[in-house]
């Protein structure tokens, strides 16, 4: 057990600050969880529960041979705290992990209340302990007080831009155009509302969305891009065609009115259980709220009287350049007892976060208890999420960018194969090695965390 005068502070009480708390009480080191809320909200929270997601469907496939659904996989067997509450409250998705986004943080924040061990404190971190180990979880949009303070750690910040789609009122949708089905009958066939397009109404939307008014950046920031997180009008601006081959695409679907394939279709997702309010899939966009109104409503068919309960937005994404900050336990190299969890150290994705939140809970616990911090092996997902963080998975002269989980920062497989025996020959091979590394993690056994005793922390 860890000395138990070496309290940590973790600050962030997102994906990452939850997972590491939770995994370092679990382990008997007593933690002080840092949370702004309700106190103080970021552009993209709304609720005053711990673990906010943005999205029902931001823990994305969980099919086990996808490199997410492997994580997936591989943090259940570890016993996340995150990876439970998903499973507990998860909704109708196809072969997505989707969940009741409210219900999914309270049952977080309810599990880390009732944890022993676990002190939360809400209120603004402007300035970092001075003393003992501290967890600096505070994702993308970390405060600009902290990030401050952070710069005299870590030097410039660097940024991105990450958008978020639009949610409608399921009310509001015109069910006569709207038809349920998943792409190929996945999942229970029919998770998804599709708006279907004909040519013409492609072709017409597109020119809207690119002539559209924009959320234009600050003149001193660069705008840049998570590839895999596109607006809606960078998609455009690079082919009018972009879009019906991404999220528009139509292939699998089928209009029940005409039996055709549509030219492009609008997938909308369920949000809640109820199915109350419903996701416009990959309409992430920088249009301001006006224009998202006017060309979605007038331009895309069966929104005429759509209900917007969210308007899609854009935010700024801090984060460090880890390669060359970090060691390979997570810690900085010029401040051993600082730690980076989750977004603000590169990973991109709220699994990704919650992955690299217990990482450094391993690694702080080894720290704290004298032993040997073993890393999972670069073949296994936690791997390398680690490889990516630490820079072992790029060139040395790679620009560091925040990224998902991809079978692309694995440690790479031997001899030539076809893509779908890639993923079954990475997944088979992460299976077997992470049961391998398994003991090296400690897991304490399912509902019997080691108990803390306060009086002498």
């Amino acid at each position: 057990m860890a000395d138990q005068k070496q309290r940590v502070t973790v600050i962030g009480g997102g994906l990452a600050g939850t997972e590491c708390a939770y995994q370092l009480s679990r382990r008997g080191v007593p933690v002080v969880l840092r949370e702004m809320k309700p106190q103080k909200r970021s552009p993209a929270h709304k609720s005053d529960t711990l673990a906010e997601l943005v999205c029902s469907n931001s823990l994305r496939s969980d099919n086990p041979e996808s490199a997410i659904g492997l994580l997936h996989a591989e943090l259940r067997a570890l016993g996340s705290l995150v990876l439970g509450a998903a499973d507990a409250n998860r909704v109708p998705a196809g072969d997505a992990l989707a969940v009741e986004r409210e219900r999914f943080s309270a049952t977080i924040t309810e599990s880390l209340l009732r944890q022993p061990g676990v002190e939360l404190v809400a209120g603004e971190v402007e300035q970092l302990p001075e003393d003992g180990p501290v967890v600096i979880a505070t994702g993308p949009l970390t405060s600009d007080a902290l990030t401050r303070e952070l710069e005299r750690h870590v030097g410039t910040r660097l940024y991105f831009y990450d958008s978020i789609a639009p949610i409608l009122s399921a009310d509001s949708i015109d069910m006569n155009v709207a038809f349920r089905q998943s792409r190929y009958g996945k999942g229970g066939g029919d998770d998804y509302l599709n708006l279907p397009m004909t040519k013409d109404e492609y072709y017409r939307f597109i020119a809207e969305v690119k002539a559209g008014q924009k959320v234009v950046p600050h003149a001193f920031e660069e705008p840049k891009y998570f590839e895999g997180c596109l607006p809606i009008e960078v998609m455009a601006e690079r082919g009018d065609d972009t879009l019906a081959y991404g999220p528009m695409k139509p292939v699998g679907l089928r209009d029940p009115r005409t039996g055709q394939e549509p030219y492009a279709v609008v997938q909308l997702r369920m949000e809640d259980v109820g199915g109350t309010s419903w996701n416009m899939v990959g309409f992430q966009t920088r249009l301001t709220w006006g224009e998202q109104k006017r060309i979605f409503t007038n331009f895309i068919p069966g929104l005429q009287q759509a209900e917007f309960l969210r308007m899609g937005q854009i935010h700024r994404n801090t984060f460090i350049d880890s390669p060359r900050l970090l060691a390979k336990d997570l810690s900085l190299k010029t401040e051993p007892r600082l730690y980076f969890a989750g977004q603000i150290s590169g990973v991109e994705g709220y699994v990704e976060s919650a992955a690299c939140g217990y990482l450094v809970a391993l690694a702080l616990h080894a720290r704290l208890t004298g032993t040997e911090f073993v890393p999972p092996p670069a073949t296994t997902a936690m791997g390398a999420l680690l490889r990516h963080v630490t820079g072992e998975a790029h060139p040395p002269d790679y620009p560091h960018q925040p990224s998902n989980i991809s079978f692309g920062i694995f440690s790479p497989l031997t001899g030539r194969m076809k893509k779908a025996e890639k993923r079954a020959a990475y997944s088979a091979r992460a299976k077997q090695d992470l049961a391998a590394w398994l003991p090296h993690a400690g897991v304490p056994a399912a509902g019997t965390p080691e108990h803390v005793d306060q009086r002498s922390a």
